[in-house]
């Protein structure tokens, strides 16, 4: 796994976990700035396996 993958996975479960609260506490701010964070973490892990096959590929 290299650095964006890594940083991505993270982001992602950090978002996923305010989602969650916003969700418990009825705070729709805190659950769409999860849900924004989880995506944004997702295209970074994204971004990571693509670096990672592009690596590999040229090899």
């Amino acid at each position: 796994m290299n650095k964006n993958q890594v940083t991505g996975h993270a982001k992602e479960a950090k978002g996923k976990a305010k989602e969650v609260a916003g969700k418990v506490t009825g705070n729709k701010s805190t659950e769409y700035k999860g849900k924004a964070e989880k995506q944004g973490g997702k295209a970074e892990a994204k971004y990571g396996d693509i670096k990672s096959e592009s690596k590999k590929s040229k090899k």
